[in-house]
């Protein structure tokens, strides 16, 4: 009796080991994926600068969506390297402000001929369309790990080790904002 008594401590011993360390490794994945992130967005952050100074030669009259854009920038990098899950919807918010802002940037440049074909906007234009798309998979990578993350601290025994592993209220979901979720109007954008 007593050797069935040591033999299931020794398994529950195990399986809570085994699961504690799963949610570790997985918390230390969405930090990295989150990481990934960050790296993304720097030099998303160090691209708007050089932006802004060949569309302001071009777009005098657009200088207070240029200053919106430079604001907005700013808050964003004011996010920098946080992991506190309510700090970083915060960030998630503040990203999804400034990409609306350079949306509005790209879209009123279209009315500046000049500006469209000038050579260094278009290099910044397509250096800018680069760091989307890997903000885009570092999005998607961030993601994947916080699903992975919360399966393992929602499935049992995972709410009883969540805390013990550093995973007190988990990391959120980045979502598109609610202008990215709207329907594009063509003929807005033909006109």
């Amino acid at each position: 009796m007593n050797i069935i008594v040591w033999a299931a401590a020794i398994v529950s011993t195990v399986v809570l080991y085994s699961w504690y360390a799963t949610i570790v490794k997985r918390r230390n994945r969405v930090a990295e994926a989150l990481a990934g992130i960050d790296v993304q967005l720097t030099q998303r952050h160090d691209l708007i600068p050089n932006l802004l100074a060949i569309a302001r030669k071009f777009m005098e009259h657009e200088r207070a969506l240029l200053d919106e854009v430079a604001a907005l920038r700013s808050k964003a990098t004011s996010f920098a390297n946080t992991t506190d899950p309510a700090a970083m919807a915060g960030k998630f918010a503040a990203e999804g402000q400034l990409t609306a802002g350079l949306g509005r940037l790209f879209a009123v440049a279209e009315n500046y001929p000049s500006l469209k074909s000038d050579g260094p906007m278009i290099e910044a234009q397509r250096g800018y369309q680069e760091v989307e798309t890997n903000i885009a998979a570092a999005r998607r990578f961030y993601n994947a790990a916080v699903g992975s993350l919360n399966n393992a601290i929602q499935i049992f025994p995972g709410p009883l080790l969540a805390s013990l592993a550093g995973v007190a209220k988990p990391p959120p979901f980045f979502e598109a904002t609610a202008a990215a979720r709207e329907a594009v109007d063509a003929g807005q954008l033909l006109s």
